[in-house]
């Protein structure tokens, strides 16, 4: 069966697209998600459904899940990198790196069963905000020396 996008929506954030209450629950559900892995299905319902519907689930059809998965990310980086280069007038790759990050920070937490559902929604929020923004310091420090290279 495939989900539409309102179904989809509904199923992230609890509320029907558009429903006052729908950012609410979008930020309460992905930041104290269980694990970083869940943080994503959570995070960004709209373009989520675009990503598995049209990238993940392609992929997966002929390449490894862990494998999908990075590609979904780093996709969903050059269109923000696109938006970027488009806004600038330069070339910019800098969420590529960022989502690469982020997408093997999902493999290595899955890999480590990392599981934080039995603390409070403050230690998950906490915990899923610190490895974003450890992904972010790492994106800075390697955007930094690519460009100091180039």
């Amino acid at each position: 069966m495939n989900m539409t996008l309102t179904d989809y929506i509904k199923k992230r954030n609890g509320v029907s697209i558009g429903s006052p209450k729908s950012l609410r629950n979008n930020l309460y559900r992905s930041l104290g998600s269980k694990n970083f892995s869940t943080f994503w299905n959570y995070w960004n319902p709209i373009f989520g459904y675009y990503l598995g519907k049209f990238i993940f689930k392609p992929l997966k059809r002929f390449l490894p899940v862990a494998l999908s998965l990075l590609l979904t990310f780093i996709f969903c980086g050059l269109i923000h990198d696109a938006v970027t280069t488009i806004y600038r007038g330069e070339l910019s790759f800098f969420f590529s790196i960022w989502f690469l990050i982020m997408g093997l920070a999902v493999l290595i937490t899955r890999i480590l069963r990392h599981n934080f559902s039995r603390q409070s929604w403050v230690v998950r929020a906490s915990v899923n905000l610190s490895i974003i923004t450890a992904c972010l310091i790492a994106t800075i420090f390697i955007n930094r020396s690519l460009m100091l290279l180039f």
